[in-house]
């Protein structure tokens, strides 16, 4: 099943097999207890900071698969291979943030078409 963008939803290969992940509000409430954040905007600004560890990676990727319906652990997570490495964990998580909380508009005069 290929992931659908508009539900939050993002495709990756993880352990040798293409998986779904998705930010669903029950993730990003688990990502919040995690974080020791009170609300939406502290997670938003936590990960705006473009400072992630790799225990945050882990933790993003736990729950963005844990809300696309796997069941597996933070721990079971951490053990995966990532297609890709370190540097596809992040641009996993950089666009699983980006389905949760939306891509920022275009900037009068940034990609915009000119009449």
């Amino acid at each position: 099943m290929a992931a659908n963008r508009r539900r939050g939803e993002v495709s990756a290969e993880i352990d040798g097999r293409a998986r779904t992940l998705c930010l669903t509000l029950g993730a990003l409430a688990e990502l919040e207890d995690a974080f020791a954040l009170d609300d939406i905007a502290g997670l938003a600004a936590r990960f705006g900071s473009g400072r992630l560890s790799a225990r945050d990676l882990t933790r993003i990727l736990g729950a963005g698969l844990r809300g696309a319906g796997e069941t597996v652990g933070d721990e079971e997570v951490a053990a995966m291979r990532i297609e890709g490495g370190a540097a596809g964990a992040v641009r996993i998580c950089a666009e699983l943030l980006a389905a949760a909380f939306g891509e920022p508009e275009p900037q009068r005069g940034e990609g915009a078409a000119r009449p």
